[in-house]
């Protein structure tokens, strides 16, 4: 008994200095939490959001009234140009000719001098990428709505899309649920392409590309595209062009009045109980145009709702800037922030169980457009946003359910048991699941010529499977429910030769590698067979010489960077959870990460994260949530504590050998 009590003195010795990070920092977050019991840290993203948002202030007509906000948000674009003279998809990530050129038209517009210095600097590196030419669709129907490129030079986004029957291969159902929402306000555009000419002074026509002169850039290559299927898309993108102008011409567009009526329908029918069109910039936005275009009323709720919506996204910084965000995430937040204090102890009671109050209250409770492929289902699940009840996901959904079940939150039960059942259905065939919707993993949408922001589908990735595990074994199912052999199996097939795995919605395979190794250990695999040990022993072959875990956003394009940047708190703190899974909380690597955060944390409790650990669309758009470099490390540091207590018992050096058996 004697030596068993000194084993556990030495462990409270070990963990005492982590105890004190742990306390600091739960201190820190629930300061952080509202009146009301969520949490919601600011989410940011690149300049395109700010170009934008500009932009669409002025093609609304409200470039006087809203003069100052205009400047202030000039302010925030110009010193996010970079060293090349470009703007970046993120800090520190090279230029990007999509994010430049429309950062370009803005400052133009609103009269900074073409041949000041810093327009100078990003108009040579413009042409250097490829100039007008080598932007995505997007920003070419942006430009168009200026007058700036010819609609021609647009890929076809026919409203007459809407039409086609949920059997048909290409209907909108089809889609990632984000591009539905951004190409049927968009769809509208393109058909009725609304004009309001930018003045002389704000031409960009200088961003052409002499045909005699090679660009030194290289397009991005959209994933699952094939060259036979693009030339066969091509040749339907210049066909419907043609139909276009020669029904134009004779004004006989039979089905497209019909088309134009059902995308506004579909539109302001998801405007109810939502943050906007899909809550999220984009459509927002989009949305805001086209009922400007086709005269709906200032005073139109659905006009004001989209106009609250996008103002609402405003974020005012220092030194009179105002950035925007692509959305809110305070549901996402509240969750894992619930998950965390929990894990942490029990000495923040009432913050968590205001929080569940909350969270309860936030259950989808009608049909989205998820039902049309999961049926007879009741609804219920989680969004991301305020407000957003067409568009529950399946990885908000088991954070909450996760949260919930942590919290003890007795109230929940009932909404518990709907969403499991509703996150059993999302499954798809192939065994894994995606975000948004089952099977959404058709590739042949991948080479339509609009789907170059490189995110038309939301197949099923391993890990979001990989928490679904997590949350099923919370819940105590295990590896004898039928569902969980093939999610296994999916996720085993998506292993990369280095043993680790794929980040589809977190930086990168840190993020991936993590969720895999946690998931599997939660549902009660053998945490010593071979495929998973590769997994832990890349995450300790990653670590960095400070101790911390970091990966670049440039392993996106570049995998030959798979875990290597520096590190940083919540990159940390996933390495770290993936090795506790796999039982090496004793370990020399998880040791280092632990003196890592605590040599690192700040007076305040938090961490400082200048680098951006968030994925939007890998390659196109990626995010910083301000809350990661808080609530993982409180997560992180929790478990490997309550690790090195167990293992500092008999009792529980027999329970990890029997989950491991």
């Amino acid at each position: 008994m004697a030596d068993s009590e000194n084993i556990i003195e030495d462990s409270n010795e070990e963990t005492r200095l982590p105890e004190l990070v742990i306390d600091r920092a739960v201190n820190a977050l629930v300061d952080l939490q509202n009146h009301d019991g969520h949490w919601v840290g600011e989410l940011e993203g690149d300049t395109i959001l700010s170009s934008e948002y500009i932009l669409c202030l002025y093609f609304m007509g409200w470039e006087e009234r809203d003069k100052k906000e205009i400047e202030q948000c000039l302010n925030f674009l110009r010193r996010q140009q970079n060293d090349e003279g470009g703007f970046s998809l993120y800090p520190g990530g090279p230029s990007d000719v999509s994010a430049s050129v429309k950062a370009y038209f803005v400052l133009k517009l609103f009269h900074d001098d073409p041949e000041a210095p810093h327009m100078v600097k990003a108009r040579k590196k413009i042409l250097r990428l490829g100039g007008i030419d080598a932007c995505n669709t997007f920003t070419k129907i942006t430009l168009a709505l200026f007058g700036q490129v010819e609609w021609r030079e647009c890929p076809a986004v026919p409203p007459e899309l809407i039409l086609f029957p949920r059997w048909f291969p290409l209907n909108i159902y089809e889609m990632s649920s984000w591009s539905r929402t951004i190409v049927i306000p968009l769809s509208i555009i393109w058909a009725k392409k609304p004009l309001r000419q930018a003045p002389d002074h704000a031409s960009i026509s200088e961003l052409r590309i002499p045909l005699d002169v090679a660009p030194e850039y290289q397009r991005m290559i959209v994933e699952g595209t094939s060259k036979t299927w693009q030339l066969f898309f091509n040749s339907i993108d210049k066909a419907a062009k043609i139909a276009e102008s020669f029904t134009g011409k004779l004004k006989v567009r039979p089905l497209r009045k019909m088309a134009i009526a059902r995308a506004m329908e579909w539109i302001k029918s998801r405007f109810e109980d939502s943050d906007g069109l899909g809550g999220i910039f984009p459509p927002i936005a989009n949305s805001l145009i086209v009922f400007r275009h086709l005269g709906v009323p200032d005073d139109d709720p659905h006009f004001q709702m989209a106009e609250r919506s996008l103002k609402g996204l405003r974020v005012h910084g220092d030194d009179d800037e105002i950035r925007i965000q692509p959305c809110h995430s305070p549901v996402w937040d509240t969750a894992i922030a619930v998950n965390s204090l929990v894990l942490a102890g029990d000495t923040t009671k009432e913050s968590v169980a205001s929080a569940s109050k909350w969270l309860l209250a936030r259950e989808v409770r009608n049909h989205g457009d998820w039902s049309n492929k999961v049926r007879d289902i009741e609804p219920t699940g989680w969004y991301f946003e305020y407000a957003n009840e067409h568009y529950p996901d399946v990885d908000d959904t088991i954070m909450v359910m996760m949260a919930l079940k942590r919290a003890g939150c007795v109230e929940a039960k009932p909404a518990l048991g709907r969403a499991m059942k509703w996150v059993r259905a999302m499954q798809s065939r192939d065994g894994g699941w995606g975000a948004f919707d089952r099977d959404n993993n058709l590739q042949v949408l991948t080479n339509v010529p609009f789907a170059d922001h490189n995110a038309m589908l939301d197949p099923p990735t391993s890990d979001i499977t990989a928490r679904t595990l997590e949350m099923m074994g919370l819940f105590g199912i295990g590896l004898d429910d039928p569902q969980v052999g093939p999610a296994i199996r999916f996720i085993k097939e998506d292993q990369e030769p280095e043993g680790c795995w794929y980040g589809r919605w977190g930086v990168n395979y840190i993020y991936g590698t993590w969720q895999v190794l946690r998931g599997l250990f939660e549902i009660g695999c053998n945490m010593n067979e071979t495929w998973i040990q590769r997994g832990a022993n890349w995450l300790e072959s990653i670590q960095n010489p400070d101790g911390g875990f970091g990966e670049s956003i440039a392993s996106y394009d570049d995998p030959s960077l798979k875990g290597i940047g520096p590190s940083t708190p919540s990159q940390t703190a996933w390495a770290l959870m993936g090795l506790l899974a796999v039982g090496r909380a004793s370990g020399k690597a998880a040791h280092r990460a632990i003196d890592y955060l605590c040599q690192t944390q700040l007076a305040d409790g938090t961490w400082e994260e200048e680098f951006w650990t968030g994925t939007g669309f890998p390659k196109v758009f990626y995010l910083r949530y301000y809350l990661y470099r808080l609530y993982f490390p409180i997560a992180a540091m929790a478990m490997w504590r309550d690790a090195i207590v167990d293992d500092s018992t008999d009792r529980g050096r027999a329970a990890r050998k029997e989950a491991t058996m």
